[in-house]
């Protein structure tokens, strides 16, 4: 059977602030965004909130309505804030009890090639078992796989299954298998709580349990750890490391029980060498599939924008019983932008500027004897 991991940069409707040119031009928005709905989630607002609010408001384009260029106030009742004749933003709500509503970031149609390329690689990858990382939801993800892989030539998976995690932007992990790959038992970590009590997993860890086609069992996990997007390095560094350090004991968990064949996969937002990963890569027996001598990273060692070194973010790490049953592995980058000339790899020939790349990502593969 083939096992992958694919980074599919949402299916249908992408955040508009997040695909703009470059990341470094989305950053500044996000960040605001996350402040604004921390201050808006407190329970009482002071008046040195209340300027933040404010401030925060019209520098995401929310002075003059609730609909600004990049994000949507919600506001269903209540009454949260006045806009004085002369400009500006008055918080008038006390806390978060006097009015009910939401800050959401603003979506956008993803580039119909950008669309077709990632259908493409999710067919030509040709997994029996692929974990996906940032599709919208479940029926975002099955509408994907009915209507636009099929459009594209391809077959359609025969389960499908995301669940929501904890991503206000609406990105989540989730896994489809092909007939004969049934996905049986599901557990979500979705609650599972620091000390500080906030979640642990910015999406989720779950938990798939599939019988294979000779009837052995495969469990897998799939992961979007904390990115270095936005935020702090430290606090970055700390949740990801808090990330892994869970996801650890989680595999552990699933050892005492028995289960062997374990695969935790997915996009780890961070590099093999990393302190935040050490956990997972140095501290416990998971073995990572390009560690095998059967696989074939195609000349580069990332997974990753241009996939230099640097660029290793993408994982497929086995336990050591399922890592002795690979037989071959490899990364498929024909949906990733090549860079300039000369180009770094093959792409598909519908692929002609870097807002038609199917993701950033590369697909990471293993066949397994199982």
């Amino acid at each position: 059977m083939r096992l992958a991991a694919y980074n599919v940069e949402n299916l249908f409707d992408r955040p508009k602030a997040m695909n703009l040119e470059s990341w470094a031009d989305g950053k500044p928005i996000l960040e605001k965004f996350a402040a604004l709905n921390e201050l808006l989630g407190e329970i009482t607002y002071t008046a040195a909130r209340k300027r933040q609010m404010a401030e925060l408001m019209i520098e995401l384009g929310l002075e003059k309505s609730d609909t600004g260029p990049f994000v949507i106030l919600r506001r269903n009742r209540g009454g949260l804030l006045k806009r004085p004749k002369a400009g500006g933003i008055e918080i008038v709500a006390g806390g978060r009890a006097d009015w009910v509503g939401s800050l959401e970031l603003r979506d956008e149609p993803i580039n119909e090639h950008a669309m077709h390329n990632t259908a493409r690689v999710m067919i030509d990858v040709e997994a029996d078992v692929l974990g996906v990382v940032e599709a919208e939801s479940r029926p975002v993800l099955a509408a994907f796989n009915k209507e636009i892989i099929a459009a594209m030539g391809g077959t359609p998976f025969r389960h499908v299954m995301v669940i929501d995690g904890n991503d206000e932007r609406g990105i989540d992990v989730g896994l489809v298998t092909r007939e004969g790959y049934p996905i049986g038992l599901m557990r979500s970590h979705v609650d599972d709580l620091a000390s500080n009590g906030e979640p642990i997993f910015s999406r989720d860890c779950p938990v798939f349990f599939i019988t294979t086609q000779s009837g052995n069992s495969l469990t897998v996990m799939v992961n979007h750890l904390k990115s270095k997007g936005y935020g702090s390095i430290a606090a970055n560094n700390a949740k990801r490391h808090a990330q892994a350090e869970r996801i650890k004991a989680i595999y552990e968990t699933l050892l005492a029980e028995g289960y062997e064949n374990i695969a935790v996969i997915g996009d780890f937002n961070d590099t093999p060498d990393s302190n935040p990963l050490k956990p997972l890569l140095a501290d416990s027996d998971l073995k990572d599939a390009f560690e095998h001598p059967a696989f074939d990273d195609g000349g580069w060692p990332g997974t990753y924008g241009l996939c230099n070194a640097s660029d290793k973010i993408d994982y497929l790490l086995l336990s050591p019983g399922l890592f002795e049953r690979v037989e071959r592995g490899g990364v498929f980058r024909r949906g990733m932008w090549p860079g300039s000339r000369p180009v770094r790899w093959e792409v598909y020939g519908e692929l002609k500027r870097k807002q038609d790349a199917g993701s950033d990502h590369a697909a990471i593969w293993v066949d397994i004897d199982i």
